[in-house]
């Protein structure tokens, strides 16, 4: 794309930003939201006036804007249904705009705005009337992070799929073989093989979150150290979108931002939604934790082959999975409140089905070989 495109087309754009935002301000019955709205708009405005300038120095004649039929569209919707219709489209605008200025030269400071607009917006589609969603605060603030039950959780998770997933894999090669001694090795490499899968996927998952965390520090340091006055505004706007006054707001983000570490923590947590002292946690935490609780679920169905072998074997893995899935269905329902019987029946329905179906698919491969 030509120099003189680029100019025009970022113009355009910013010109179009402001627009919808000028619409949603107008639109919006909370008038807190409304201002956050109308001083993006100025500063989409100030982007679109410092590329009319750019074009001018480049010797380009802009033409009188116009929105496109895309901006009209969203202006009658959201002038039609409210805000929320077109606040999707304006989030992925600003993503859209934020990846293009990273790739320009030259973009007068306006990239950083961009990806403020951005995590803002994520701020304001979740906020109500009176202030900011409960679960919203609570992830904004690094509080009330639910940790022991997401650990309870995942621990129930981790271990019913190893129990479910390892069922089903004994007892298909129970069937094909008629509970030969190739189910205890079948078992036990589907013990092996699910563990390590389930715990590097764990470990990639935590460590790709723990690196991108780590990027967006050093971006957001990056910004304060350049530009520490357009974070103070950006901290206002989403101190004024909690509910305080633009004067209490300014004030505090003000404050915040005389000091570097503890404005570098703050936005973290109050942008980003990132616990900087944790950054997700450890990978190798996690990755450990998931592979002894795989294995925990999938030596139930393996441990009577080591002990006996044949149909016996087969009904006291059958016998002991049972067991195993009603006690992961019944501590399930610390999070859903659901009776234990029904949950625990339920768990243990669906997985001797789960199982019955690789046993029956395992019989008919067994018969048609033999």
């Amino acid at each position: 794309m030509s120099n003189k495109n680029l100019i025009i087309d970022a113009y355009t754009d910013e010109r179009s930003s402001a627009l919808l935002y000028e619409t949603m301000a107008e639109v919006e019955k909370d008038p807190r939201i409304a201002d956050v709205y109308r001083r993006i708009a100025g500063t989409e405005m100030r982007h679109a006036q410092k590329w009319a300038e750019r074009a001018k120095e480049a010797g380009i004649t802009l033409e009188e804007f116009k929105p496109s039929g895309r901006t009209r569209t969203l202006v009658w919707l959201g002038k039609r249904f409210g805000p929320a219709m077109i606040l999707p489209a304006i989030q992925s605008m600003e993503q859209t705009g934020t990846a293009a200025y990273a790739q320009m030269e030259q973009t007068m400071g306006m990239a950083a705005e961009e990806q403020s607009h951005s995590r803002l917006l994520n701020v304001v589609t979740r906020t109500v009337r009176g202030g900011v969603d409960g679960a919203v605060l609570m992830q904004l603030e690094g509080r009330h992070r639910f940790t022991g039950g997401n650990a309870l959780r995942a621990a129930v998770m981790g271990a019913n799929d190893g129990l479910v997933s390892n069922l089903s894999l004994v007892m298909g090669v129970a069937g094909a073989t008629l509970a030969g001694s190739g189910v205890l090795i079948a078992g036990i490499a589907g013990l092996l093989a699910g563990s390590i899968s389930m715990s590097l996927g764990e470990w990639l998952s935590v460590q790709s979150s723990r690196e991108l965390y780590e990027n967006q520090l050093k971006t957001e340091a990056e910004e304060i150290e350049s530009a520490p006055e357009e974070e103070a505004e950006e901290l206002a706007l989403i101190y004024e979108a909690r509910g305080l006054s633009p004067e209490t707001a300014h004030n505090l983000a003000s404050q915040i931002l005389t000091n570097k570490d503890t404005a570098l923590d703050t936005l973290a947590r109050e942008e980003l939604g990132i616990d900087p002292t944790e950054l997700g946690g450890s990978a190798w935490e996690a990755a450990i934790t998931s592979f002894v609780l795989f294995a925990l679920g999938a030596i139930i169905p393996v441990a009577p082959f080591i002990f006996t072998s044949g149909m016996p074997a087969v009904f006291i893995s059958i016998g002991l999975s049972a067991l195993g899935l009603f006690g992961l269905g019944a501590a399930i329902t610390l999070f859903t409140g659901k009776p234990v019987w029904k949950s625990g029946l339920r768990m243990v329905v669906f997985g001797l089905l789960a199982a019955a179906v690789t046993f029956g698919i395992g019989r008919l491969i067994g018969v048609s070989v033999s």
